[in-house]
């Protein structure tokens, strides 16, 4: 007889985290400079991330996401907490970790309200940078309340204001073409501050621009074993009238608790259907 399916909310790890001495030793060479250990546990997934920079912007860029069975981030309500299980929560603040920077849009600042520090594990928390193109958010939000890590506030170059936001710094960008911000022009910016690692967290919209920007060098995305039938899909790109128009790559497979990791090197590739019409294939 099969056991009835658990509905119970999945918690986050507990908090503070627990030894793990091979995370330690991949956080000293994060200091450092250098690569993942050899033998270690986190190499085939992390190491991609402390490699050198190859783009020419200086950065190397991780998207995330994470999504039911069938492709849904939240629900309709926005409410998204929590689709992956604790190793899902313990990985996202790994990489928060092990990044200079984690980036996410406006949309989740008002969502989540969220904090975007390293709590899960042991490790610096990275500067917080939130995009939010026309500068609608409030500045009562916690990311831009003295006394965190760092926020930079990213805006268009038309948008009005002062030079902070609450506590956070002001960055100005060109806006694209399309809309949102010219993601092409921040990343130098943000490679001459320093902060080369950049950590997409999210939400969907996000992410998304990053992709059809062909600003992501990878992408992790985990799976959870969740049915939902609705809610808000975890991308947003512009209608594919064939397959072809799409983006196939090659990904490897990670357990993260009950949910699995999709851990795919885009190598700032895009989806056809997104490419400007002089890469577009005929």
């Amino acid at each position: 007889m099969a056991s009835a399916p658990n509905t119970t909310p999945i918690a986050p790890p507990p908090d503070p985290p627990l030894p793990d001495p091979d995370w330690d030793a991949l956080l000293r060479q994060r200091a450092a400079g250098g690569a993942a250990p050899e033998g270690s546990p986190y190499a085939a997934l992390f190491a991609p991330l402390l490699a050198p920079p190859t783009a020419p912007d200086g950065c190397i860029v991780l998207g995330r996401l994470a999504q039911t069975l069938d492709g849904r981030i939240a629900t309709a309500s926005g409410s998204s907490q929590w689709i992956g299980g604790a190793g899902d929560i313990t990985h996202t603040h790994r990489l928060r970790a092990l990044c200079d920077a984690v980036v996410i849009g406006a949309g989740t600042v008002r969502h989540d309200d969220p904090r975007l520090t390293t709590r899960a594990v042991p490790g610096p928390s990275p500067v917080r940078v939130v995009l939010d193109t026309n500068r609608r958010l409030g500045t009562g939000y916690g990311l831009f309340a003295p006394g965190g890590p760092p926020t930079l506030l990213v805006c268009a170059e038309d948008a009005g204001g002062t030079a902070t936001h609450g506590a956070a710094e002001v960055l100005r960008a060109p806006r694209a073409p399309i809309g949102g911000l010219d993601l092409c022009a921040l990343l130098p910016m943000l490679a001459a501050r320093g902060l080369r690692r950049i950590f997409v967290e999210g939400g969907g919209l996000t992410v998304s621009r990053f992709l059809a920007a062909g600003c992501l060098d990878r992408l992790h995305m985990t799976v959870a074993p969740v049915l939902l039938g609705s809610g808000i899909p975890a991308f947003t790109l512009p209608e594919a009238a064939r397959i072809a128009d799409g983006l196939r790559f090659a990904w490897a497979v990670h357990p993260l608790g009950e949910d699995v990791l999709f851990d795919i090197a885009l190598g700032r590739a895009r989806p056809a259907v997104c490419a400007p019409p002089e890469e577009a294939a005929p």
